[in-house]
């Protein structure tokens, strides 16, 4: 086994040279919902905060996506690296981006648990706001593996503030990252993807929510699900679908971050086990989507909150 680290300058790859093996079981087939029956969690299991997903292991995972390669952008911890790291299992080679170098040592974590499933890896960090950075991340997918299939949308940023209270500064950073990152990654994938390809965006339940304090962020993120209507319609003649999920909260400090005890036992107790949701209960969907058996399911917004809102 290779564990050779390769990092040079600002793009820099963590490249495990083992090929992987195609294994005989698939954990999702049939139908929409048998798959989602299968892949989902029971709710009434309670979770730990910032667990991986455990669901699959990969004795018994089918690699569906090897040749692969997934970009998952905001992939230094949380729900970003649950994504990266379940769709390794599954085959993909993967390019971890994240936002600042002080948090490269997170990311260069993610890279090695990508490593450990038997793919590839490729680090690239930067402003998603920024069109350079966006090529240089989808340069980083093609110099490393040759080429990019799929795009997770997942990188964020929230605040949780009164309008009246919202600087001008804070507003522009939500606006930077949720709203025009997410459409400058969506147009360079629709350039480069290759084509029967998925977007996969990250938006939020908030948008069904009408929150109070939460207008910054779920303004910026309510772009979203239009980018994904659209989206579908652009590409689907060139396979490419394209999706977006809507967690509630999950048990991660990027939701802690603008909580106190109080809203979180309040917004617990909105779902249907009254608790918050866990990274393994929101991966399985996206992973679910990745495959080349969710073909028909193009321009949809997926809810997924336990219950927490529904619309």
């Amino acid at each position: 086994m290779n564990n050779n680290r390769n990092f040079s300058g600002k793009v820099g790859t963590f490249v495990k040279t083992s090929r992987v093996t195609l294994g005989r079981r698939s954990l999702l087939a049939g139908s929409f919902f048998a798959g989602l029956a299968a892949a989902i969690p029971a709710y009434a299991q309670q979770k730990p905060q910032s667990q991986i997903s455990q669901t699959t292991t990969q004795e018994n995972v089918n690699k569906e996506l090897a040749g692969k390669v997934a970009i998952v952008t905001g992939a230094r911890a949380n729900l970003g690296r649950g994504f990266a790291v379940e769709l390794a299992k599954h085959g993909a080679d993967i390019v971890v981006h994240y936002h600042r170098e002080e948090t490269r040592s997170e990311a260069e974590e993610t890279a090695r648990l990508v490593q450990e499933q038997g793919v590839r890896a490729a680090l690239i960090s930067g402003d998603l706001g920024q069109p350079a950075t966006v090529k240089q991340m989808f340069d980083a997918a093609f110099n490393n593996f040759g080429r990019a299939d799929i795009l997770v949308n997942n990188a964020g940023a929230i605040i949780k503030k009164p309008i009246a209270e919202v600087s001008d500064e804070e507003l522009e950073r939500m606006i930077n990252i949720n709203t025009r990152g997410t459409f400058l990654c969506m147009r360079e994938g629709a350039r480069r993807l290759s084509d029967n390809g998925r977007i996969i965006n990250i938006a939020t339940s908030l948008l069904a929510a009408s929150a109070p304090n939460y207008a910054a962020y779920a303004g910026s993120k309510a772009i979203v699900e239009e980018l994904t209507r659209m989206g579908s319609k652009e590409l689907g003649k060139r396979g490419i679908t394209v999706n977006s999920i809507s967690p509630g909260p999950v048990d991660t400090p990027f939701f802690h971050s603008m909580e106190t005890p109080e809203t979180t036992k309040f917004a617990a107790s909105l779902s249907n086990a009254g608790r918050l949701g866990a990274i393994d209960d929101i991966v399985p969907l996206v992973v679910f989507l990745a495959m080349p058996n969710a073909q028909w399911i193009s321009g949809q917004t997926i809810w997924i909150n336990g219950g927490y809102l529904t619309r």
